[in-house]
């Protein structure tokens, strides 16, 4: 590693220096547009003096992507569940939509609950992996990730 050109190790710092860079500047991006689209939806609300269950499902998912954009930039690591919750939320809140609309929306309901029950699956399934599976780093929530069965410590 140490037999690389001082030009070479140059152009390295400098890609490092420009994804690094990239990087905070994209998270910052999209922490600053959730907390604009959760300002503009939480405004509508204000402005018709009520708040219906679809609404507050909408506050809920960009309090996720604001976590998820705040353990990202703390961390480096994405939270692969996070996204999921986000995921499940929309769905259910596009579940009330429709029985809302619908009058007779059984099948809908159905493939709505299936995705959902797919997706809760699928955190259990990334929760249980960790857990068994651990990382070297430390874990988002600041939990030690190294207490599965598989890592003494």
């Amino acid at each position: 590693m140490d037999n690389q050109t001082p030009l070479r190790r140059r152009i390295y710092g400098a890609g490092n220096v420009l994804v690094e860079s990239f990087h905070l500047l994209g998270l910052f991006a999209i922490g600053g547009a959730t907390v604009w689209a959760a300002a503009t939806a939480f405004m509508v609300m204000a402005q018709k003096g009520t708040a219906t269950v679809e609404d507050l499902l909408l506050l809920f998912i960009y309090l996720e992507i604001g976590a998820m954009v705040g353990i990202y930039f703390q961390t480096n690591q994405l939270p692969v569940r996070f996204l999921i919750y986000v995921a499940i939320t929309a769905l259910t809140r596009h579940m009330v939509a429709v029985v809302n609309i619908h009058e007779n929306p059984v099948l809908d309901i159905l493939i709505m609950a299936a995705g959902i029950l797919i997706l809760a699956l699928s955190a259990l399934v990334l929760r249980y992996g960790t857990y068994i599976y651990p990382s070297r780093r430390r874990g988002f929530a600041g939990e030690d990730e190294g207490k599965g069965k598989g890592k003494e410590s």
